[in-house]
C-alpha cells in the first residue's frame, strides 16, 4: 500500500472512488474531485476522515480543474470521471463523448509536466472489446463499433481516452497505466449496475427484469478484488505504459443465472420477468487476466455467490 502520497481522484466521490478513498485515505492525503452527479460517498463518513478534502467541480471545467491541481500538486492521479451506464449513455451521447475524451484530455494537459507526478491511472473499460469478448487480453483487438449506435459513444469515448493517456506516456514521459474493469459490483454501488439493480429490487420483492432472453454471459468482479488491481497498479513500477484487464473470470454467468442467484441468497419473494431489449447489447465478456498476474501479482480472492453475500448484507443493512 502506497504511503505519505497526495492522491487525486477525479470521480472519486462514485462507487469505486469511495472505496478506493477509503482504503488509501489512512496513510495518504485523498483529494476527491467530483459533479456528485453519483455520490456513494456523502454515507460513508470519508468526508469527516482529516485525510480526505472533496472538491466539487466538473472534469470540463478547466479553471478549476486546473486551479486545484495546482493548489494540490499530486504525487498520484487516478482518473475515474466519466459517463456511464447503458440508459444514461444512450440518452447523451454527446456528454458522454464530450466528458470521457475532453475530460481525460484537460486532467492529462493538467498534469503532463508535473514533476512530482508518480503514476496515473486511466480507467478504459472492457467495452472496447466490443459485443463477444471470450478470454479477450489486452493485446486483443478492440473495436470501435458501428457508427450511429449510441450504445457504442461509451466504449468509443474510453478507447479514445486509453489512447491519449498512452500518447502522453510516450511523447512526455508521463507514468501512465490503463485499467480495463470487468463488471465490477459490490457495497455502495451506485448508477444501473445489473448486480445493485437486481439487489435493491430483491430486497423489496420486487420483479427483477431481464432485458431480453437473459442469455448475456458476464465476468462478474467484487469491488475489494478489483480495487487490489488499482493498488497493484500504483505500488508496481513495472506497470507503467501497460493495460490491464482487471476482473475475475471464475465470476461468470449468465443474466438470468445472476438474477436467480441473487434472489436466492437474499430469500426473497421477487419474480423474475422478461423483458423486450431495445438497445445493443454486450454478448458476452470474459476477460483474461495473465498480464495482470504476471506484471502485477493480481489474484481475485472472492468468488460470486460470497461477493454477493456482502453486497445484499450491506445493502439490507444500509436501505
Amino acid at each position: 500500500m502506497i504511503t505519505g502520497k497526495r492522491v487525486f481522484l477525479t470521480g472519486g466521490a462514485g462507487f469505486i472512488g469511495t472505496r478506493l478513498c477509503s482504503l488509501l485515505c489512512e496513510n495518504n492525503h485523498v483529494m476527491l474531485f467530483d459533479n456528485l452527479w453519483r455520490n456513494s460517498i456523502e454515507r460513508s463518513g470519508l468526508l469527516q476522515h482529516p485525510n480526505v478534502e472533496l472538491v466539487t467541480g466538473d472534469i470540463l471545467d478547466t479553471e478549476i480543474l486546473n486551479r486545484t491541481l495546482k493548489n494540490f500538486q499530486p504525487n498520484v492521479v487516478i482518473h475515474l470521471a466519466a459517463i456511464a451506464g447503458i440508459d444514461t449513455v444512450i440518452k447523451n451521447p454527446v456528454t458522454t463523448m464530450k466528458v470521457n475524451v475532453i475530460g481525460t484530455y484537460n486532467i492529462l494537459e493538467a498534469i503532463k509536466h508535473k514533476g512530482e507526478l508518480e503514476r496515473f491511472v486511466d480507467f478504459s473499460t472492457s467495452e472496447v472489446f466490443g459485443s463477444y469478448a471470450y478470454k479477450v487480453d489486452e493485446t486483443s483487438t478492440t473495436n470501435l463499433a458501428p457508427v450511429g449506435e449510441a450504445r457504442w459513444t461509451y466504449s468509443v469515448s474510453k478507447l479514445a481516452g486509453e489512447h491519449l493517456s498512452h500518447s502522453y506516456f510516450k511523447e512526455y514521459g508521463l507514468p501512465a497505466v490503463s485499467v480495463r474493469p470487468f463488471n465490477v459490483y459490490g457495497p455502495g454501488q451506485v448508477g444501473e449496475g445489473a448486480v445493485h439493480v437486481f439487489v435493491t429490487r430483491a430486497l423489496r420483492g420486487l420483479d427483477l427484469q431481464i432485458h431480453g432472453d437473459g442469455d448475456q454471459i458476464r465476468s462478474w468482479c467484487f469491488i475489494d478484488d478489483f480495487v487490489d488491481g488499482i493498488l497493484l497498479c500504483l505500488e508496481k513500477e513495472e506497470a507503467i505504459g501497460h493495460s490491464f484487464n482487471i476482473g475475475n473470470p471464475k465470476g461468470t454467468v449468465t443474466i438470468s443465472m445472476l438474477a436467480e442467484l441473487i434472489v436466492r441468497i437474499a430469500q426473497s419473494s421477487s419474480k423474475i420477468v422478461h423483458v423486450p431489449k431495445g438497445y445493443v447489447d454486450v454478448e458476452l465478456r470474459i476477460p483474461s487476466i495473465e498480464k495482470a498476474r504476471k506484471i502485477l501479482g493480481y489474484e481475485p480472492r472472492y468468488n460470486l455467490t460470497d461477493g454477493l453475500i456482502k453486497t445484499i448484507e450491506w445493502y439490507r443493512a444500509n436501505s
